[in-house]
Protein backbone atom coordinates (compact mmCIF):
# COMPACT_ATOMS: atom_id res chain seq x y z
CA UNK A 1 0.00 0.00 0.00
CA UNK A 2 1.22 3.18 -0.38
CA UNK A 3 0.87 6.66 1.41
CA UNK A 4 -1.78 8.78 -0.36
CA UNK A 5 0.43 11.88 -0.28
CA UNK A 6 4.33 12.51 0.58
CA UNK A 7 4.82 12.92 3.73
CA UNK A 8 7.85 15.93 4.50
CA UNK A 9 9.81 15.10 7.83
CA UNK A 10 12.76 17.39 6.47
CA UNK A 11 14.15 18.59 3.61
CA UNK A 12 15.55 16.44 1.48
CA UNK A 13 13.80 13.01 1.04
CA UNK A 14 14.46 9.48 0.63
CA UNK A 15 12.54 6.43 0.31
CA UNK A 16 12.17 3.75 2.43
CA UNK A 17 9.89 0.80 1.79
CA UNK A 18 8.32 -1.17 4.91
CA UNK A 19 6.93 -4.28 3.70
CA UNK A 20 4.51 -3.34 1.20
CA UNK A 21 3.72 0.13 2.24
CA UNK A 22 6.36 2.71 0.82
CA UNK A 23 6.55 6.20 2.59
CA UNK A 24 8.88 9.15 2.13
CA UNK A 25 11.04 10.40 5.06
CA UNK A 26 13.06 13.03 5.76
CA UNK A 27 16.95 13.39 6.17
CA UNK A 28 16.64 11.98 9.33
CA UNK A 29 16.36 8.53 8.05
CA UNK A 30 18.93 8.57 5.77
CA UNK A 31 21.45 5.59 6.03
CA UNK A 32 24.18 6.09 8.46
CA UNK A 33 27.25 6.55 5.81
CA UNK A 34 29.30 4.07 8.15
CA UNK A 35 27.07 1.37 9.87
CA UNK A 36 24.99 1.12 6.22
CA UNK A 37 21.95 0.74 9.04
CA UNK A 38 19.34 3.33 10.61
CA UNK A 39 19.58 5.35 13.78
CA UNK A 40 17.30 4.15 16.33
CA UNK A 41 15.12 7.70 16.25
CA UNK A 42 14.87 7.75 12.36
CA UNK A 43 14.17 3.76 12.54
CA UNK A 44 11.45 4.80 14.98
CA UNK A 45 9.63 7.10 12.91
CA UNK A 46 10.23 4.90 9.81
CA UNK A 47 8.61 2.42 12.11
CA UNK A 48 5.74 4.40 13.42
CA UNK A 49 4.92 6.65 9.76
CA UNK A 50 4.62 3.31 8.34
CA UNK A 51 2.32 2.04 10.55
CA UNK A 52 0.12 4.45 10.32
CA UNK A 53 -0.01 4.53 6.55
CA UNK A 54 -0.77 0.52 7.02
CA UNK A 55 -4.04 1.41 9.46
CA UNK A 56 -4.73 4.98 7.11
CA UNK A 57 -4.39 7.10 9.80
CA UNK A 58 -3.40 9.96 7.77
CA UNK A 59 -5.48 13.05 7.75
CA UNK A 60 -7.80 12.77 5.06
CA UNK A 61 -6.64 15.50 3.17
CA UNK A 62 -3.46 13.55 2.39
CA UNK A 63 -5.45 11.00 1.37
CA UNK A 64 -7.67 12.74 -1.02
CA UNK A 65 -4.60 14.87 -2.24
CA UNK A 66 -4.06 12.86 -5.65
CA UNK A 67 -7.30 11.26 -6.03
CA UNK A 68 -7.86 9.50 -7.87
CA UNK A 69 -5.26 6.94 -8.10
CA UNK A 70 -7.07 3.92 -8.70
CA UNK A 71 -10.52 3.21 -11.07
CA UNK A 72 -13.70 4.75 -8.99
CA UNK A 73 -16.81 2.39 -9.01
CA UNK A 74 -20.64 3.65 -8.72
CA UNK A 75 -22.72 0.85 -7.78
CA UNK A 76 -26.08 0.87 -9.49
CA UNK A 77 -28.59 -0.92 -7.02
CA UNK A 78 -30.75 -1.74 -10.23
CA UNK A 79 -30.23 -4.37 -13.19
CA UNK A 80 -28.83 -2.55 -16.67
CA UNK A 81 -30.94 -0.55 -19.19
CA UNK A 82 -32.99 1.17 -16.89
CA UNK A 83 -32.94 4.93 -15.65
CA UNK A 84 -30.76 4.84 -12.69
CA UNK A 85 -28.12 2.57 -14.69
CA UNK A 86 -28.40 4.88 -17.66
CA UNK A 87 -27.41 8.28 -15.40
CA UNK A 88 -24.98 6.47 -13.91
CA UNK A 89 -23.35 5.28 -17.02
CA UNK A 90 -23.86 9.38 -18.20
CA UNK A 91 -22.38 10.38 -15.18
CA UNK A 92 -19.33 7.66 -15.28
CA UNK A 93 -18.51 8.33 -18.91
CA UNK A 94 -17.98 11.98 -18.52
CA UNK A 95 -16.81 12.47 -15.09
CA UNK A 96 -14.00 9.72 -15.18
CA UNK A 97 -12.13 12.44 -18.37
CA UNK A 98 -13.18 15.68 -15.23
CA UNK A 99 -11.29 14.06 -12.59
CA UNK A 100 -8.44 12.70 -14.97
CA UNK A 101 -9.31 8.57 -13.74
CA UNK A 102 -11.32 5.96 -14.66
CA UNK A 103 -14.67 5.86 -13.29
CA UNK A 104 -16.70 2.15 -13.89
CA UNK A 105 -20.32 0.87 -13.05
CA UNK A 106 -21.40 -1.46 -11.24
CA UNK A 107 -25.00 -3.32 -11.02
CA UNK A 108 -25.57 -4.81 -8.10
CA UNK A 109 -29.78 -5.21 -8.27
CA UNK A 110 -32.10 -7.33 -5.63
CA UNK A 111 -34.32 -6.27 -2.89
CA UNK A 112 -35.82 -3.09 -4.53
CA UNK A 113 -32.35 -1.48 -4.29
CA UNK A 114 -31.79 -2.60 -0.50
CA UNK A 115 -28.83 -5.18 -1.83
CA UNK A 116 -26.94 -2.30 -4.19
CA UNK A 117 -27.71 0.39 -1.26
CA UNK A 118 -26.33 -2.11 2.00
CA UNK A 119 -23.55 -3.14 0.04
CA UNK A 120 -22.76 0.86 -0.95
CA UNK A 121 -23.02 2.03 2.46
CA UNK A 122 -20.43 -0.35 4.18
CA UNK A 123 -17.93 0.09 1.79
CA UNK A 124 -14.92 1.80 2.68
CA UNK A 125 -15.61 5.60 2.84
CA UNK A 126 -12.18 6.58 0.77
CA UNK A 127 -13.86 7.97 -2.39
CA UNK A 128 -13.38 4.82 -4.36
CA UNK A 129 -17.27 3.31 -4.11
CA UNK A 130 -20.19 5.33 -4.71
CA UNK A 131 -23.54 4.90 -5.41
CA UNK A 132 -25.85 6.20 -8.00
CA UNK A 133 -29.60 5.79 -7.16
CA UNK A 134 -33.27 6.69 -7.25
CA UNK A 135 -36.38 7.57 -6.00
CA UNK A 136 -35.94 3.98 -4.02
CA UNK A 137 -33.55 5.33 -1.51
CA UNK A 138 -36.07 7.33 0.42
CA UNK A 139 -39.10 5.11 -0.17
CA UNK A 140 -37.65 1.65 0.54
CA UNK A 141 -37.52 3.18 4.51
CA UNK A 142 -41.05 2.58 4.60
CA UNK A 143 -41.78 -0.40 2.73
CA UNK A 144 -39.91 -2.82 4.59
CA UNK A 145 -39.32 -3.85 7.98
CA UNK A 146 -35.45 -4.14 8.16
CA UNK A 147 -33.10 -2.12 5.25
CA UNK A 148 -29.25 -2.47 5.09
CA UNK A 149 -28.93 1.35 5.34
CA UNK A 150 -29.92 4.73 7.22
CA UNK A 151 -30.97 7.21 4.52
CA UNK A 152 -30.03 9.83 6.80
CA UNK A 153 -26.67 8.94 8.44
CA UNK A 154 -24.77 6.15 6.19
CA UNK A 155 -24.38 8.48 2.77
CA UNK A 156 -22.85 11.84 2.23
CA UNK A 157 -24.55 13.39 -0.66
CA UNK A 158 -22.61 14.49 -3.47
CA UNK A 159 -25.00 15.56 -5.91
CA UNK A 160 -28.60 15.97 -7.00
CA UNK A 161 -28.52 14.66 -10.66
CA UNK A 162 -31.86 14.57 -12.33
CA UNK A 163 -35.69 13.70 -12.31
CA UNK A 164 -38.07 12.09 -14.44
CA UNK A 165 -41.36 11.07 -14.97
CA UNK A 166 -43.11 7.99 -14.55
CA UNK A 167 -45.16 6.88 -17.23
CA UNK A 168 -48.21 4.35 -17.88
CA UNK A 169 -47.18 2.19 -21.34
CA UNK A 170 -49.61 -0.67 -23.02
CA UNK A 171 -48.87 -2.71 -25.87
CA UNK A 172 -50.44 -1.35 -28.55
CA UNK A 173 -51.86 -4.66 -29.67
CA UNK A 174 -54.44 -4.73 -26.50
CA UNK A 175 -56.17 -1.47 -28.65
CA UNK A 176 -55.83 0.37 -25.24
CA UNK A 177 -55.41 4.04 -26.37
CA UNK A 178 -56.23 6.21 -22.97
CA UNK A 179 -55.91 6.12 -19.54
CA UNK A 180 -59.58 6.02 -19.28
CA UNK A 181 -60.15 2.76 -21.70
CA UNK A 182 -57.07 1.01 -19.62
CA UNK A 183 -59.51 1.89 -16.50
CA UNK A 184 -62.60 0.44 -18.18
CA UNK A 185 -61.08 -2.54 -19.23
CA UNK A 186 -60.06 -3.59 -15.36
CA UNK A 187 -63.10 -2.88 -14.15
CA UNK A 188 -64.42 -5.05 -17.07
CA UNK A 189 -62.53 -7.82 -16.31
CA UNK A 190 -60.64 -7.29 -12.71
CA UNK A 191 -58.41 -10.42 -13.21
CA UNK A 192 -57.52 -9.85 -16.75
CA UNK A 193 -54.93 -6.95 -17.16
CA UNK A 194 -51.33 -7.59 -15.54
CA UNK A 195 -48.60 -4.93 -14.89
CA UNK A 196 -45.01 -4.60 -15.01
CA UNK A 197 -42.53 -2.45 -12.85
CA UNK A 198 -38.97 -2.29 -11.83
CA UNK A 199 -39.74 -3.41 -8.16
CA UNK A 200 -41.57 -3.31 -5.60
CA UNK A 201 -41.72 0.51 -3.88
CA UNK A 202 -40.31 2.07 -6.71
CA UNK A 203 -41.56 5.14 -7.70
CA UNK A 204 -43.16 3.25 -10.88
CA UNK A 205 -45.22 0.81 -8.70
CA UNK A 206 -46.78 3.44 -5.93
CA UNK A 207 -48.16 4.94 -9.21
CA UNK A 208 -50.05 2.34 -10.46
CA UNK A 209 -50.72 1.57 -7.08
CA UNK A 210 -52.23 5.17 -6.71
CA UNK A 211 -54.24 4.79 -10.14
CA UNK A 212 -55.87 1.27 -9.35
CA UNK A 213 -56.86 3.23 -6.00
CA UNK A 214 -58.14 6.51 -7.36
CA UNK A 215 -60.06 4.73 -10.38
CA UNK A 216 -61.77 1.83 -8.31
CA UNK A 217 -59.54 -1.19 -10.15
CA UNK A 218 -57.81 -3.57 -10.07
CA UNK A 219 -54.13 -5.02 -12.46
CA UNK A 220 -52.05 -7.69 -11.29
CA UNK A 221 -48.25 -6.17 -9.94
CA UNK A 222 -45.41 -7.99 -11.77
CA UNK A 223 -42.18 -6.87 -9.95
CA UNK A 224 -39.12 -7.02 -11.98
CA UNK A 225 -35.06 -6.04 -10.78
CA UNK A 226 -35.08 -3.10 -12.78
CA UNK A 227 -36.75 -0.98 -15.86
CA UNK A 228 -35.12 -3.20 -18.54
CA UNK A 229 -36.67 -6.29 -17.30
CA UNK A 230 -40.15 -4.61 -16.91
CA UNK A 231 -40.06 -3.16 -19.98
CA UNK A 232 -38.64 -6.26 -21.69
CA UNK A 233 -41.76 -7.84 -20.07
CA UNK A 234 -44.18 -5.67 -21.99
CA UNK A 235 -42.44 -5.68 -25.32
CA UNK A 236 -42.26 -9.87 -25.37
CA UNK A 237 -46.12 -9.72 -23.97
CA UNK A 238 -45.77 -11.42 -20.56
CA UNK A 239 -47.74 -8.24 -19.75
CA UNK A 240 -50.06 -5.98 -21.14
CA UNK A 241 -49.04 -2.98 -19.31
CA UNK A 242 -46.10 -1.07 -17.67
CA UNK A 243 -45.56 1.56 -15.34
CA UNK A 244 -41.82 2.89 -15.96
CA UNK A 245 -39.67 5.95 -15.41
CA UNK A 246 -39.61 7.90 -18.66
CA UNK A 247 -35.96 7.38 -19.69
CA UNK A 248 -36.19 3.70 -20.57
CA UNK A 249 -39.06 3.76 -22.28
CA UNK A 250 -39.24 6.52 -24.17
CA UNK A 251 -37.51 4.80 -27.28
CA UNK A 252 -39.90 2.22 -27.21
CA UNK A 253 -42.55 5.11 -27.28
CA UNK A 254 -41.14 6.88 -30.23
CA UNK A 255 -40.52 3.56 -32.32
CA UNK A 256 -44.50 2.74 -32.01
CA UNK A 257 -43.62 -0.07 -29.73
CA UNK A 258 -45.26 0.88 -26.96
CA UNK A 259 -48.04 3.43 -26.41
CA UNK A 260 -47.69 5.99 -23.72
CA UNK A 261 -51.05 6.64 -21.87
CA UNK A 262 -50.31 9.30 -19.44
CA UNK A 263 -47.02 11.08 -17.67
CA UNK A 264 -46.83 11.21 -14.28
CA UNK A 265 -44.77 14.89 -14.18
CA UNK A 266 -46.23 18.52 -14.01
CA UNK A 267 -46.13 18.93 -17.33
CA UNK A 268 -46.24 17.03 -21.01
CA UNK A 269 -43.15 15.89 -21.67
CA UNK A 270 -41.13 18.30 -24.28
CA UNK A 271 -40.78 15.54 -27.28
CA UNK A 272 -44.28 13.63 -26.60
CA UNK A 273 -46.98 16.44 -26.74
CA UNK A 274 -49.68 13.96 -27.41
CA UNK A 275 -49.07 12.52 -24.46
CA UNK A 276 -51.16 13.92 -21.72
CA UNK A 277 -50.11 14.30 -17.86
CA UNK A 278 -52.27 12.01 -14.77
CA UNK A 279 -53.50 15.55 -13.70
CA UNK A 280 -54.87 16.81 -17.52
CA UNK A 281 -57.02 13.40 -17.73
CA UNK A 282 -58.70 13.76 -14.32
CA UNK A 283 -56.88 12.62 -11.45
CA UNK A 284 -55.85 15.82 -9.44
CA UNK A 285 -51.96 16.10 -7.78
CA UNK A 286 -51.07 12.98 -9.41
CA UNK A 287 -47.76 14.02 -9.43
CA UNK A 288 -44.56 11.76 -8.88
CA UNK A 289 -41.22 11.72 -10.28
CA UNK A 290 -38.63 9.76 -9.90
CA UNK A 291 -35.08 11.44 -9.08
CA UNK A 292 -32.09 10.07 -9.41
CA UNK A 293 -28.68 10.83 -6.66
CA UNK A 294 -25.46 10.95 -6.29
CA UNK A 295 -23.82 9.53 -2.96
CA UNK A 296 -21.09 8.47 -0.57
CA UNK A 297 -20.50 5.89 1.80
CA UNK A 298 -21.08 8.69 5.15
CA UNK A 299 -17.57 10.04 6.36
CA UNK A 300 -15.55 9.84 2.93
CA UNK A 301 -13.08 12.87 3.20
CA UNK A 302 -14.63 16.11 2.61
CA UNK A 303 -12.05 17.25 -0.04
CA UNK A 304 -13.42 14.12 -1.98
CA UNK A 305 -16.79 14.80 -1.97
CA UNK A 306 -16.40 18.63 -2.44
CA UNK A 307 -14.18 17.60 -6.03
CA UNK A 308 -16.85 14.96 -6.95
CA UNK A 309 -19.66 16.93 -6.72
CA UNK A 310 -17.90 20.37 -8.25
CA UNK A 311 -16.96 18.25 -10.99
CA UNK A 312 -20.61 16.38 -11.61
CA UNK A 313 -22.95 19.75 -11.72
CA UNK A 314 -20.32 20.98 -14.50
CA UNK A 315 -20.60 17.73 -16.60
CA UNK A 316 -24.35 18.27 -15.71
CA UNK A 317 -24.41 21.93 -16.91
CA UNK A 318 -22.71 21.50 -20.30
CA UNK A 319 -25.42 22.33 -22.56
CA UNK A 320 -24.89 19.55 -24.67
CA UNK A 321 -24.72 16.59 -22.31
CA UNK A 322 -27.67 18.31 -20.79
CA UNK A 323 -29.68 17.90 -24.01
CA UNK A 324 -28.58 14.32 -24.21
CA UNK A 325 -30.33 13.60 -21.36
CA UNK A 326 -33.14 15.79 -21.74
CA UNK A 327 -33.39 14.00 -25.14
CA UNK A 328 -33.47 10.43 -23.31
CA UNK A 329 -36.13 11.33 -20.76
CA UNK A 330 -34.18 12.95 -18.01
CA UNK A 331 -35.13 16.45 -16.67
CA UNK A 332 -31.35 18.31 -15.43
CA UNK A 333 -31.33 19.01 -11.81
CA UNK A 334 -27.43 19.27 -11.26
CA UNK A 335 -27.43 20.75 -7.25
CA UNK A 336 -24.63 19.99 -5.21
CA UNK A 337 -24.74 17.97 -1.04
CA UNK A 338 -27.04 20.41 -0.22
CA UNK A 339 -29.81 19.83 -2.82
CA UNK A 340 -29.11 15.79 -2.62
CA UNK A 341 -29.96 16.28 1.49
CA UNK A 342 -32.99 18.82 1.26
CA UNK A 343 -34.73 15.53 -1.66
CA UNK A 344 -33.73 13.32 1.18
CA UNK A 345 -34.79 14.96 3.92
CA UNK A 346 -38.01 16.43 2.33
CA UNK A 347 -39.28 12.57 0.31
CA UNK A 348 -38.64 9.98 2.91
CA UNK A 349 -41.74 11.46 5.20
CA UNK A 350 -43.60 12.13 1.69
CA UNK A 351 -43.20 8.55 0.60
CA UNK A 352 -44.09 6.93 3.83
CA UNK A 353 -47.48 8.89 3.78
CA UNK A 354 -48.13 7.63 0.33
CA UNK A 355 -47.38 3.84 1.11
CA UNK A 356 -49.77 4.00 4.05
CA UNK A 357 -52.54 5.84 1.55
CA UNK A 358 -51.64 2.70 -1.11
CA UNK A 359 -52.11 0.23 2.18
CA UNK A 360 -48.61 -1.65 1.33
CA UNK A 361 -47.22 -3.19 4.69
CA UNK A 362 -44.12 -2.83 5.09
CA UNK A 363 -42.59 -6.17 4.79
Amino acid sequence: MRCGRNIHADEGLTTINHGNTECRLGENAMLKQHSGSLSRRSMLRATAFAGAAAMGLFPRGARAANYPVRPVKIIVPFAPAGPTDIMARFVAANLGNAIGGTVIVENRAGAGGNIGIGIAAHSEADGYTLLVTSSAYVVNPSLYAKIPYDPYNDFTPIAELGTSPNVFLVDPKTGITSIEELVARAKADPNLLNYSSPGVGTTPHLSAELLKIEAGMNMTHLPFPGAGPAIQAILSGTVQVCSAALPPAHPHIESGALRALAVTGTSRWFDLPNVPTMVEVGYKDFIADTFHGFLAPAKTPPEIVQLLAAKTIAVLKDQKLAEQLRNNGFEVIAKGPEGMQKRITDEVPKWRDIVAKAGIKPV
